[in-house]
């Protein structure tokens, strides 16, 4: 939320949203709906709260236990819950299976409030975006995902999906990049939501080889392959998409998508 007040400080017409923190365990939602509000007061009608279920990675430093996916998903919806009622200003109480709130007042609530995204991986959370949500977010053009949220009760409401891609002058450079900085994306199933400290994940990054990169991050300068990877998730359902740059390149990257890929994008219709 830090990041958003300096950012609020420096521009005017920049909309921002968090991608996406948790509300559970190593923060209560009560603080998560306050830091909000204030990021949303500093940004009026530009601030959106992406909320998800969490990794263990930065859950468990309080000691807290890390529960299965079904527990996680649970307490992620009642904490919408507790967010949206200190939303409504005044002072409120929340007493639920996994949390409690007494006597807490937001003082400054912005106007409009922010919309609250749900991040959502498979069908199951997708169904509590639908039900908690004002939007779901997605980092894969999974279909099923977008149609359960819909059918969950997120018909109309915005879907954001993450693109993650490495441009680079060549794809042997891209490649190496996204190997070197983004092997987690390599790592399959649970364990990415599951391992405990970075020290986990280098080993498991082990098991990653740069030429699975090629297969889970589009990487070099071709732009048509950037245009097909960003058009498979508007054909998903996504109504906005939001493009993850791997590499410290930024400025380069931001070259290629003023002068290549936004007019690509353009004149394929896809944007």
């Amino acid at each position: 939320m830090g990041r958003a007040r300096a950012i609020a400080q420096a521009t005017e017409r920049l909309r921002l949203g968090t991608g996406v923190t948790c509300p559970t365990t190593r923060l209560h939602p009560a603080i998560v709906a306050q830091a909000a509000a204030t990021a949303a007061c500093l940004m009026p009608g530009r601030f959106f709260l992406g909320v998800g279920s969490g990794e263990a990675l930065n859950e468990h430093i309080l000691g807290d236990r890390w529960p299965p996916a079904p527990t996680r998903l649970e307490m992620l919806e009642e904490a919408v819950e507790v967010i949206r009622t200190l939303w409504k200003g005044g002072s409120q109480d929340h007493y639920g299976r996994h949390y409690t709130v007494e006597n807490a007042t937001i003082f400054d609530l912005p106007e409009p409030l922010p919309e609250i995204v749900v991040a959502a991986a498979g069908t199951t959370a997708a169904e509590v975006a639908g039900r908690a949500g004002d939007g779901v977010w997605g980092t894969a053009p999974e279909r099923q995902v977008i149609e359960t949220f819909e059918g969950a009760g997120g018909a109309g409401k915005p879907r954001y999906g993450q693109v993650t891609l490495c441009w680079a002058e060549t794809e042997e450079e891209a490649r190496k990049t996204a190997f070197q900085i983004w092997p987690n994306a390599g790592i399959t199933g649970q364990l990415s939501q599951d391992l405990p400290t970075p020290k986990h994940f280098e080993e498991a990054a082990q098991m990653v080889h740069e030429e699975d990169m090629a297969e889970k991050v589009v990487c070099g300068p071709d732009v048509a392959r950037h245009v097909e990877l960003v058009r498979s998730y508007v054909e998903a359902g996504y109504s906005h998409v939001y493009i993850h740059q791997v590499g410290p390149d930024q400025d380069g990257f931001f070259r290629f998508w003023e002068d290549q890929l936004r007019p690509a994008l353009a004149a394929a219709q896809v944007i």
